[in-house]
Order: C-alpha cells, then sequence, then structure tokens
C-alpha cells in the first residue's frame, strides 16, 4: 500500500511520440484487483477532488493520472469555483451536459472518450451544428464505473454506442474497455494500428484527428 500519485504527459498534439503517449494502455493491464486508480480528467475540479480523494481515503493505493498538456492553457477547460467547493466530490463519469437534463434524448450515437479528446469532439460538433450525438466522459477508467456507464446506456436508449480516442487501436484504453463492455455492444474510433505512439508530423497528425472527428460524427 502507498499513496503514489503519477503526473504522466499524455495527449495526442502533434509534438511526436514523446509528447503523446504515457502508456495508458500498460497501466490498464497492470491493473487488477483494485490495485490502483487510473484517471484521465477533463476539468480542474475534477483534479482537484480526485488528488483530495487520494488524501481522505483510508487506505493507500497508486493513483494514476493522464495530464494532456494542452488542456492547461485550453480555453475551455475551467471549472467554476462552485465546482471545488461541491459536495459531490470526484466524478468518475459526467454526461454530456447538453443532454444531461434530458430523460428521454433523441440522439443516434452514445460516444464515450476520456480525456483531451473531449474537447476535439465538442469543437467539432458545435462547429458543425450537429445535435445527435451525445459525448460521455469516462474519467475514471480504473475502477471502471460500470454503475454509471449502464445508467447512461440506458438513458440513451438505443443509440449507437461506440468509444473514441486519439491512440492507435493497439494502444490506449480501446482493449480494456472491449473486454469490460464487450465487443459485441461497442465499438471504436481511433488511429489505425501502429508500431509508434504517434506521428512526428503535424500535417500526418491533423489529417489523423480529422479523421476521427468525422467518423465519430457519421450519422446517418
Amino acid at each position: 500500500m502507498n499513496g503514489l500519485v503519477m503526473l504522466l504527459p499524455h495527449g495526442f498534439e502533434g509534438q511526436g511520440p514523446e509528447h503523446s503517449s504515457a502508456r495508458l494502455e500498460r497501466f490498464l493491464q497492470a491493473a487488477a484487483h483494485e490495485n490502483m486508480v487510473v484517471v484521465n480528467m477533463t476539468t480542474p475540479a475534477n483534479l482537484f477532488h480526485a488528488l483530495r480523494r487520494q488524501m481522505t481515503w483510508s487506505f493507500r493505493k497508486p493513483l494514476i493520472v493522464m495530464s494532456p498538456k494542452s488542456l492547461l492553457r485550453h480555453s475551455e477547460c475551467v471549472s467554476n469555483i462552485r465546482d471545488f467547493l461541491s459536495n459531490k466530490g470526484f466524478q468518475e463519469v459526467i454526461d454530456d451536459p447538453v443532454f444531461i437534463a434530458s430523460k428521454k434524448p433523441e440522439v443516434k450515437r452514445l460516444v464515450l472518450c476520456s480525456g483531451k479528446i473531449y474537447y476535439d469532439l465538442k469543437e467539432y460538433r458545435e462547429e458543425n451544428q450537429l445535435k445527435n450525438v451525445a459525448l460521455v466522459r469516462v474519467e475514471q477508467l480504473y475502477p471502471f464505473p460500470q454503475k454509471q456507464i449502464d445508467a447512461l446506456i440506458k438513458k440513451y436508449g438505443k443509440a449507437e454506442l461506440y468509444w473514441v480516442q486519439e491512440e492507435p487501436l493497439n494502444m490506449g484504453a480501446w482493449w480494456f474497455i472491449s473486454i469490460t463492455l464487450g465487443c459485441e455492444k461497442i465499438k471504436c474510433i481511433g488511429r489505425k494500428n501502429s508500431a509508434s505512439p504517434a506521428t512526428g508530423y503535424k500535417k500526418v497528425h491533423e489529417k489523423q484527428q480529422r479523421e476521427i472527428m468525422e467518423k465519430a460524427f457519421d450519422v446517418t
């Protein structure tokens, strides 16, 4: 037992392999019997609550934090002061704010994602005025918040279920998600299988990122 906290750079921003991947998949491979906590968060308040929870727990387990650099300066990656003071504490899953008040939202696709890519998906949806895709953030990957995810799948009814990630399909959280939720139940959108975590060419990176966005919202 130990309270080790690791803040690891992780986010595909076109800066090459070393800047892109903290090897999320390797931590998830080592995660079992609730031996650690693996998170990939999208808000400052959730980071605060994750660190606070780490200190207030009556036990000690390592906390692995995927930390995208670009979110340090992202204009939308902000939290209201009341989010820090909220009694809700750490949010393992964050429902789509657009549909959070709707009991039976009319969406054709439910996208589960984690970390920085949420803001790319959100921006693409707003720019193209798309209203039939819901974006749900899985802030804690392990231990997996199964009950919360099941409740949201039920909420969005017959919507197609997708996992969207920046990483190549042979990396990231996809294999873990597919085992946890079942391959027959969820599909994945991400970069093609690769030997390298990321390309070192900005234009190639942007092309790959654009393709992920287009596929994520390709709803007929």
